[in-house]
């Protein structure tokens, strides 16, 4: 049985969570989103900027509490509201790598400090023995123990990201959002960092959610797909599958327009490239998402949302467009 047909290790069922920006507004950032993961997968999430990502990832960990739906870790129902009791009950067993190396490092404390902060709260480690796993752990993400007394502003763009990884694995948890961990590097050492966190990931037996927008590394990184849109999720399936048999039209056009590693394909490719841009989340209408934008949009689409559903005859694989339901 392979690790995808385990129960998993976490589960969101119709996690909703909508922001109010005064008198009649609500920000629908997530709406009813059921996604699973099972032990020692990685789940890729990806989208445009404002489709829920990030809120999606920071709302499944606590990071944002919960307007509706569950969050299942580990066999137990996590509350809709985190405590400081609920911070300390998981923060060893669920962290986040953040996406911004730049301002997801405290610049007032060293980078030993920052990266024992973790054990300093959540266990008994003597002073000694929280430095001794600090250097270690600086040396597994391919810096220097000698590191510890410098701070954040000393360390480039990959090294701050180093850091930041080492600071969310020094505490060996058994499950990582990784949001967007490498949008704001160089291109160079984008590809270090993805290779560190596949070792760490083979080596520490971790589940993972890998947030992204780069269709193709996220392919590269995941067992599963899953495409969100305006908060909502359109497609899921194994990753391969969704990126080269891409089944809603918003996967086919993210495909589309995901550019080619080689300059002279690009040059000559026929991109696709999606109308207008992704609508406001405030007071959502119903209807299918995606209507106002897709080339293939039915009356239906305009006025009934469509259900996340399993695509017949088609395994592992699920779709929320009428094209494809009764």
């Amino acid at each position: 049985m392979s690790d995808a047909d385990r129960s998993p290790l976490i589960e969101s069922m119709g996690l909703t969570k909508h922001f109010t920006l005064g008198k009649n507004q609500t920000v629908h950032a997530l709406d009813g989103v059921s996604l699973s993961i099972a032990p020692r997968e990685i789940l890729g999430l990806v989208g445009e900027s404002g489709s829920g990502k990030s809120t999606y990832g920071k709302t499944l960990i606590g990071l944002h509490d919960k307007t509706a739906g569950e969050v299942v870790f580990d066999g137990e129902k996590l509350p809709a509201r985190y405590h400081p009791r609920d911070f300390q009950r998981h923060a060893r067993r669920m962290q986040m790598i953040f996406q911004d190396p730049y301002s997801s490092l405290n610049p007032r404390m060293t980078v030993g400090e920052i990266i024992g902060e973790g054990l300093r709260l959540h266990t008994n480690d003597s002073g000694a023995q929280i430095r001794e796993r600090v250097a270690g752990w600086l040396e597994r993400v391919g810096l220097n123990g000698d590191h510890m007394a410098r701070y954040p502003h000393e360390f480039s763009g990959g090294q701050r990201q180093r850091i930041g990884i080492a600071r969310a694995l020094i505490m060996e948890p058994d499950f990582v959002v990784c949001d967007e961990p490498i949008s704001a590097l160089d291109v160079s050492v984008q590809a270090q960092v993805i290779n560190l966190l596949d070792a760490l990931k083979k080596s520490m037996g971790l589940t993972m959610l890998f947030i992204a927008h780069d269709l193709s590394m996220v392919r590269y990184v995941s067992d599963r797909m899953a495409v969100m849109y305006l908060g909502t999720v359109v497609e899921i399936g194994p990753a391969n599958d969704v990126f080269f048999k891409p089944k809603h039209p918003y996967t086919e056009i993210l495909v589309g327009s995901n550019p080619e590693p080689d300059p002279e394909t690009e040059r000559h490719r026929d991109s696709t490239h999606i109308r207008g841009e992704i609508p406001s989340p405030v007071n959502v209408k119903p209807g299918c998402r995606f209507a106002g934008r897709c080339p293939k949009v039915m009356d239906v689409c305009r006025s009934t949302t469509p259900e996340l559903l399993p695509l017949a005859d088609v395994t592992g694989r699920e779709v929320a467009c009428h094209l494809y339901q009764d």
